[in-house]
């Protein structure tokens, strides 16, 4: 029997680099999909921070394929990638790595879809929208917002000198930004990019059935921010809805 080509014997290995990184349910949905294509493949969670980004790349193997980076890492990921797609490009940041044939990374963000494909399963056309946070998610999220047609959003931030990169992002993809402090979000969409616990004085505001809430906050759910949204009749989008469909993309 003639031998097995070389690619057949390596086990095909990838993670979520993160920190931290353990609360993460990207292993879980990675591994769920691969059982489901038939593939004997690994995914697991690596804590490392920004500084270590590019030696951990440099040290991985040809069995590594691929990577999914959360906070602190997503410029960071760009700027260690020898190329990148135009969504990563425009967001200024990536939450994927993938390897090339030469051995080097492509760097490729999934955030835009995840956010655009769960709006769309949840029956949300916004007509003016809020983003809350300035970080790379909420760079995501504005992208999001021009590629759903939007020409200007909001974007409320706990500290406005620091929203460099979202109106960097917002230039690139053509949408106006109104930068403010956090407070009364406008519009008939808020896209909460804040940590656990950040949006939770906003629960308390007089929300309307006509409203939609996307918190991408998924630990612990539903946060007070949703929950509000909900009883007051309104939809709510949950993180882990668009952690499910950027997850897809990846794989």
């Amino acid at each position: 029997m003639p031998p097995k080509p070389l690619g057949l014997l390596i086990a095909r290995r990838a993670a979520v680099l993160g920190r931290p990184v353990a609360h993460s349910l990207s292993p879980v949905l990675h591994c769920a999909a691969y059982r489901a294509l038939g593939l004997a493949w690994t995914f697991t969670a690596v804590e490392i921070g920004a500084d270590e980004l590019a030696e951990f790349l440099a040290s991985r193997g040809p069995e590594w394929v691929g990577f999914a980076c959360t906070m602190p890492l997503k410029r960071e990921a760009l700027s260690v990638a020898s190329a990148a797609s135009p969504r990563a490009t425009v967001v200024g940041a990536a939450n994927t790595l993938l390897r090339r044939p030469d051995g080097g990374w492509t760097a490729d963000n999934t955030d835009v879809a995840g956010i655009v494909t769960a709006l769309h399963e949840c029956g949300v056309q916004p007509a003016a929208s809020s983003v809350l946070g300035a970080g790379c998610t909420a760079q995501a999220a504005v992208v999001a917002l021009a590629e759903l047609g939007l020409a200007r959003c909001t974007v409320q931030v706990r500290d406005p000198t620091r929203t460099e990169g979202v109106r960097a992002a917002a230039q690139r993809a053509s949408i106006d930004v109104e930068v403010g402090a956090l407070g009364d979000p406008v519009g008939d969409l808020v896209i909460s990019t804040l940590p656990p616990g950040a949006a939770d004085p906003l629960a308390a505001r007089e929300w309307r059935a006509e409203c939609a809430v996307l918190d991408v906050v998924y630990a612990p759910w539903p946060t007070p921010l949703a929950a509000a949204v909900a009883a007051a009749g309104g939809t709510v989008v949950g993180g882990t809805l668009m952690l499910l469909h950027q997850a897809a993309l990846q794989v």
